[in-house]
């Protein structure tokens, strides 16, 4: 049970902070308190603001922001991000929506990195795109995530398509096409130099210039293999209904292809207050009749309509992440505070600030996934030893810490920090 702060909406006199039961000295500029203690402040301001207990949610915000930073020890950094984003919930109140805070701010003489921050979240506004790319970047680099998501997938994409003359692999969402130049030399390896196999790579994403530079990129790499390559752009739709309807039609199926479907942290995109985006666009790809499908998420339920829930949900996740990351770089990484500051910092905003349909990052965990993948027509394929074995050696050889678990349930691997599952991925057929 959370503790709960009350305050009179009536009585117009201004409290003094230092009434507050909560307060923490101000003399000192960094948290002396331990961790649990920190988190549980932060937890009653969640339930503050959801409460509509503004004064009283503004105040504690202050003193949190006030006593944590962005360079401190996990415990402080998390503070920090969590501290923000509750203060953009605070300051988008006074708007009816997020976009118009957005707007607001934007329209003053010199942007803020609050419009920056919660721009960065939602398609369409301005915001520092190649920052957020950067910080992708750096997140393959420093954490094993994104790279276990990426191995692991295109090793079951590998034994599907494994001595099929002819492969269509359509990319949800293809951004730096990090993923695919080792799949391109695992094909390259397995094949007849006198007669490789035609790869042909549907790229989606909402930045043409970026999916064009990708695919040259990528279209190089092919060659240096030797390897027949063809490179298709094709822009998402922020619409999931209309891109999923428009799908079959806008990608290009030869009748001799082995079709692999790829979605790498992308359905939960699709998702707003009901599944039913995500079951067309699953029926949409059943019908197009796959070898394949990859599918990684986070493994978190972000998507309640709750939002004291799904801060606490959040909060637990996010906590476990910035562990992870305290454990296994250096106090001083610059990559760390990128990632950090940028890449998750926009998305605890999401979470946290936004509301409706302005909320993108709907995580939701394995079951949930599972359930709308097998009422679609899908059935899970068991992702092999030799999969495994490669993950276990990723984390040996460049991720070596303890505290990475890797787990195999449900016929899929869950990777996470200590006892906790951060990302799943899974086969599906």
């Amino acid at each position: 049970m959370l503790s709960s702060f009350t305050s009179s909406h009536e009585d117009d006199r201004e409290e003094d902070p230092s009434d507050l039961h909560y307060q923490i000295p101000l003399a000192s500029r960094r948290f002396t308190s331990p961790p649990t203690h920190m988190r549980q402040l932060l937890l009653s301001c969640a339930e503050l603001v959801s409460q509509s207990d503004f004064t009283a949610a503004d105040r504690l915000v202050s003193l949190l922001s006030t006593n944590s930073s962005p360079y401190g020890d996990s415990t402080e950094r998390l503070v920090h991000q969590f501290a923000r984003a509750l203060s953009f919930r605070l300051t988008t109140r006074r708007y009816s929506t997020v976009r118009n805070f957005v707007s607001a701010t934007a329209a003053a003489a010199a942007p803020t990195s609050t419009s920056s921050a919660i721009a960065a979240t939602i398609p369409g506004c301005a915001a520092d795109f190649d920052a957020l790319q950067s910080s992708y970047l750096s997140l393959n680099q420093i954490t094993p995530f994104i790279r276990f998501s990426h191995l692991t997938a295109n090793q079951a994409i590998l034994e599907a398509i494994e001595g099929q003359p002819s492969i269509h692999i359509i990319d949800f969402d293809t951004l730096h096409g990090v993923q695919w130049p080792p799949l391109m030399q695992a094909i390259a390896e397995r094949s007849d130099p006198s007669n490789p196999p035609m790869i042909r790579l549907t790229g989606t994403g909402q930045d043409l210039d970026t999916l064009q530079r990708t695919g040259d990129r990528l279209q190089k790499f092919a060659q240096s293999l030797g390897l027949r390559f063809q490179f298709h752009p094709l822009l998402l739709l922020n619409d999931p209904t209309s891109f999923a309807l428009c799908l079959p039609s806008a990608v290009e199926l030869l009748p001799d292809e082995t079709l692999a479907v790829n979605c790498v942290l992308y359905l939960h995109r699709l998702l707003r207050n009901d599944s039913r985006d995500v079951r067309l666009f699953l029926r949409t790809i059943k019908a197009m009749n796959p070898k394949v499908v990859t599918l990684a998420e986070r493994e978190a339920n972000h998507n309640l309509p709750s939002f004291l829930q799904r801060f606490v949900e959040a909060l637990g996740h996010y906590t476990a992440i910035f562990d992870s990351l305290e454990a296994t770089l250096p106090p001083n990484s610059r990559e760390r505070l990128t990632v950090e500051q940028i890449w998750f910092g926009r998305e605890i905003v999401d979470i946290v600030a936004a509301e409706g349909d302005e909320r993108r990052e709907r995580h939701e965990r394995f079951e949930a996934w599972a359930e709308m993948l097998r009422s679609s027509g899908f059935s899970n394929v068991p992702l092999s030893p030799f999969a495994l074995s490669q993950a276990k050696l990723l984390l040996r050889l460049h991720y070596p810490s303890e505290g990475y678990q890797l787990q195999i349930l449900n016929d899929s691997f869950f990777l996470g920090w200590q006892n906790q599952a951060l990302f799943s991925v899974s086969s599906w057929h």
